[in-house]
């Protein structure tokens, strides 16, 4: 099991850079979780693709349904406290620290290409970018 943030999912359902590291990182571990959080972020990336003209509503609206496919019965509530406790000790969001507090609340690494997070959150989290393809 591995909680993964908006942007790991988005490196794998939108041809990128990072497409070969995110679809290794499913094979090796293809037990993707995170909190429900990430349909937002989700969704919110998908309309910069609309906007630009890179997606069309159809095409983004069917990302949406295959990302929520991939994480049906895998998302998981964190709590407030926790998430702002994080805040504190550290220089990101709340939103990232929400994927922080859920990998911390299940005892797995978080798969992410935030470099504030990787910096502020070593011990508990992986860069997509080490994965090999």
């Amino acid at each position: 099991m591995i909680v993964v943030d908006s942007n790991i999912l988005a490196c794998l359902y939108l041809p990128g850079d990072l497409t070969a590291q995110a679809e290794q990182l499913l094979a090796e571990d293809p037990d993707w979780v995170a909190p429900p959080l990430w349909r937002s972020e989700f969704r919110n990336i998908l309309a910069g693709y609309i906007r630009r003209g890179a997606l069309t509503l159809d095409q983004a609206c069917a990302l949406q349904l295959e990302a929520e496919g991939l994480l049906s019965g895998r998302e998981y509530d964190v709590d407030s406290h926790d998430v702002l406790e994080l805040v504190t000790a550290s220089e990101c969001s709340a939103y990232d620290c929400e994927f922080v507090a859920l990998a911390k609340k299940l005892g797995v690494k978080l798969a992410t290409m935030d470099k504030k997070v990787l910096r502020n959150f070593p011990e508990g989290t992986i860069s997509i970018d080490s994965v090999s393809h």
